[in-house]
């Protein structure tokens, strides 16, 4: 099981990252900004939204299977100080790439 050591925190990082492009796409501007002229529907804001939020948990949780519970809090907030800021640089310089997250732009 020394594979699960390395593998659990980078799933996490992953997982903390695509929670975040979700929760960003879930806003009208930002799905402007990725799919065009797409409209975003109620229905994919709410599944984005709740796939945001069950995908920081999960984040969390991997955290806390990888490590003990002191360092699993102080790693997943890392992960979300940085994953946040990647997130934004992605939506300021290249949008499309968030598309990866949502590919369905319900056109």
């Amino acid at each position: 099981m020394p594979e699960l050591a390395w593998m659990l925190p980078c799933i996490a990082v992953l997982t903390t990252l695509l929670a975040f492009a979700w929760l960003a796409l879930a806003m009208d501007a930002h799905w402007r900004q990725v799919h065009g002229g797409a409209v975003l529907t109620p229905g994919v804001r709410v599944t984005l939204r709740v796939l945001g939020g069950a995908g920081l948990i999960a984040s969390a949780v991997l955290c806390f299977i990888a490590d003990r519970p002191s360092m699993a809090v102080l790693v997943w907030l890392m992960q979300l100080a940085g994953a946040v800021p990647l997130v934004g640089l992605a939506l300021a310089w290249r949008p499309r790439l968030l598309r990866a997250a949502w590919p369905w732009s319900g056109r």
